[in-house]
């Protein structure tokens, strides 16, 4: 399968420019309620990404700046706990499920290294389920019985 089918484009994507400061982030995060951002550079390289967690505690390392003085703090000098892992454009659903399993979201990126955008584990979990339950109602149906527990070795089948 290929993992383009899951792909939220980077036009629908919230994420912040490296040269933006630390309060431009975070109110760009407040307003989109999101959690967890890529960060990008002015010629679309994906960068990293920048969790509410990092702001924190780069916030509190930095002794509880005022917001005027975020201004002047740039997001890439708040340090990164976490590296979000992008895949390529061109990798399979295992790199993409394995990404998945320690990340909320996947970056994307082309050959190049360029951001083109994100899958949620959200849309993967989802989309399991969604062919999950079909399996399941056609197992139902040509057995004429409702299924009680999940198979024994069941897997995503979008590994097929």
């Amino acid at each position: 399968m290929n993992i383009l089918f899951f792909l939220t484009p980077k036009e629908d994507v919230a994420y912040v420019f490296e040269d933006e400061s630390l309060r431009q982030t975070m109110e760009r995060m407040e307003h989109r309620k999101f959690s967890c951002v890529p960060i990008i550079n002015k010629d679309g390289l994906y960068i990293g990404s920048i969790s509410e967690g990092d702001l924190l505690w780069g916030i509190k390392h930095m002794g509880f700046p005022s917001l005027k003085d975020m201004e002047k703090i740039a997001i890439t000098a708040i340090p990164r706990r976490a590296h979000y892992q992008p895949v390529r454009v061109d990798s399979n659903m295992e790199d993409l499920i394995e990404k998945a399993t320690q990340q909320n979201y996947v970056p994307v990126v082309d050959d190049g290294n360029n951001f083109i955008g994100i899958i949620t584990r959200k849309d993967i979990i989802q989309y399991c389920y969604s062919n999950l339950q079909k399996g399941y109602a056609r197992q139902s149906h040509e057995t004429g019985t409702e299924p009680d527990i999940l198979p024994e070795h069941s897997s995503c089948p979008a590994d097929s």
